[in-house]
């Protein structure tokens, strides 16, 4: 077995500098300003998040444009992914188009059809 290498110092610091460089700058995104700004509740359905579903809390541009980001954060709001995806679907029927299952995109595909044969075959 090769003898370990000793880890190279100047590396780690440039992975370290550059990893505290890209944090600065996601910091600067408009999801983590809304997440200073607002309370980590959803604005619709009142549910609230800690540090370990936080990533389940979405933040929703009220006039839809993701480049409308106002440092004051007024076009935002915090909205669960469950939240989030039904305002997009009423603002998609209220465009005029049909849901999905007007439209007849429903699966088709039943997982649990045989399970009751499956079942059978083990016992």
């Amino acid at each position: 077995m090769p003898p370990a290498k000793s880890p190279d110092n100047a590396r780690l610091d440039r992975v370290v500098r550059e990893a505290r460089r890209l944090a600065d700058e996601r910091a600067q995104g408009y999801r983590e300003r809304a997440l200073k700004i607002y309370p980590w509740i959803c604005g619709r359905c009142g549910r609230e998040f800690t540090r370990a579903n936080l990533r389940e809390l979405t933040v929703h541009h009220r006039d839809h444009n993701h480049d409308n980001n106002p440092s004051d954060g007024s076009n935002w709001e915090l909205l669960c992914v469950y939240c989030h995806d039904n305002e997009h679907q009423r603002e998609l029927e209220a465009a005029g188009r049909p849901a999905a299952t007007a439209r007849g995109d429903t699966a088709t595909h039943s997982p649990f059809a045989d399970l009751r044969e499956l079942l059978g075959r083990k016992g």
